[in-house]
């Protein structure tokens, strides 16, 4: 049944008074109509491992000691009252498209521990590997097409973004840096000299082998296996996913835009892979890891390179009508110590830290949360992990609070009890 207001529910008493329309008549109405479609919401994930610092890019504190502020300037941004760093000039000038959220917080300090942390919404045991959220959404809601549903370029960056307990057949799809001379993703084409008909009549003598092997496997190794074979021949076979890997065919103009980078260039490729139908694909951007002479490694490179990258990316998304579709989420494990230390670089700081997201009907040019004048805790709207990956669940349209078995007979949620934020549903 539809959604009335009181307004409307008066309406249509007032039509049934004068005898034009009776609520019940609304009611069957409703019910013949055609339930709304719903939008299946892709994800892009810019993954930038190693802690990038808030106070030098999504929260400055220009006002701060000089023990703690960033050489950087803080710039106003088409968003009217958000500020970022001014080595941001083209993001800033997208600001209405995203929002920031500068209250998120965690205690796991170290890389491998952060990682699983953000990557899963749990906070790490040693006795269970959590899937990471893009493997959740592979079991969940499956194959879209020809494309593997979860892609990681150029790879996945490390257990915390596989699927633990859930088996190897749901890890992400890696495809390599596109950033290079002849781009190709390995073994898309048969080798040189094997023609189909010798590749079926391989695949018909692998299937009497396994057939004997399957009875007594209890591991689930040969399953496992059997769905990477799947995938692998689906792909050798779909011209429609082949093409999609073309980075080449994109205009030499739009690629100078994104950035001859890696993360440039894997921007843009993320965007042919959702634009063929993949749910999700994680771009990581490695070396974040600031703790010397961090200054002049962002200013330099990484932050020209972001810059252009995730600019680029929201305005390719919004011209080609996809950005209404597409979550885009630009995280780090944990962000950096406000305080400069003695090698002028900064150190881990799960305490407070920034991530930002677009698209997907979410509004932009909002901040949420704060951190205190030193960037150091959170000062309001605190928002903990397992929320913010409940979040992404809910919009995905997942059941934010179901349990798997875990590989040691436990069940376990998909997070820590994670409850969603309701500011990034509208």
């Amino acid at each position: 049944m539809g959604y009335f207001t009181r307004r409307s529910f008066v309406k249509v008493g007032s039509l049934s008074t004068f005898g034009f329309l009776g609520l019940g008549d609304v009611l069957r109405m409703q019910a013949q109509s055609p339930a709304p479609v719903r939008k299946d919401i892709s994800i892009i994930h810019l993954w930038l491992t190693g802690g990038v610092s808030h106070l030098d890019t999504w929260d400055p504190k220009p006002e701060a000691d000089a023990r703690y502020r960033s050489p950087f300037d803080a710039l106003e941004t088409k968003a009217s009252g958000m500020r970022i760093s001014a080595e941001l000039p083209k993001i800033a000038a997208q600001a209405n498209k995203f929002v920031i959220i500068r209250s998120l917080t965690h205690k796991q300090a170290a890389h491998e521990a952060a990682k699983n942390m953000v990557q899963s919404g749990h906070n790490p045991l040693p006795t269970i590997q959590f899937p990471s959220v893009q493997t959740v959404v592979a079991k969940e809601l499956g194959k879209p097409g020809e494309l593997p549903p979860v892609i990681a370029i150029p790879g996945a960056s490390g257990s915390w973004d596989k699927a633990g307990f859930l088996g190897t057949q749901y890890n992400p799809f890696d495809v390599g840096s596109p950033n290079v001379e002849n781009y190709k993703v390995r073994d898309l084409d048969l080798p040189m000299g094997v023609d189909w008909s010798r590749v079926d009549r391989r695949r018909s003598l692998l299937s009497l082998v396994d057939e004997k092997f399957r009875k007594m496997d209890t591991s689930g190794i040969l399953e496992n296996m059997d769905a990477y074979y799947q995938m692998a021949f689906q792909l050798m076979h779909s011209e429609k996913a082949k093409k999609a890997f073309r980075i080449e065919e994109e205009p030499e103009a739009l690629r100078d835009k994104y950035g001859r980078t890696s993360l440039g260039q894997g921007s843009l490729l993320a965007r042919r892979m959702i634009e063929a139908g993949a749910r999700f694909v994680t771009v990581s951007s490695g070396n974040w890891d600031h703790h010397r002479d961090i200054f002049p490694a962002l200013k330099n490179d990484f932050l020209p390179e972001l810059d252009r990258a995730y600019s680029s990316l929201l305005e390719d998304l919004q011209e080609r009508g996809m950005l209404d579709t597409t979550l885009v989420i630009v995280s780090s494990e944990f962000g950096r110590t406000p305080e400069i230390n003695h090698m002028a670089g900064r150190d881990h700081w799960p305490s407070c830290f920034s991530v930002v997201l677009a698209g997907a009907g979410i509004t932009g040019g909002r901040v949420w949360g704060s951190s205190d004048e030193k960037g150091m805790f959170v000062r309001d709207n605190p928002v903990q992990v397992p929320d913010f990956i409940a979040s992404i669940y809910k919009k995905l349209g997942i059941h934010y609070q179901k349990e798997y078995m875990s590989n040691i007979g436990r069940p376990v949620k998909l997070t820590d009890d994670g409850k969603p934020l309701e500011f990034l549903m509208v």
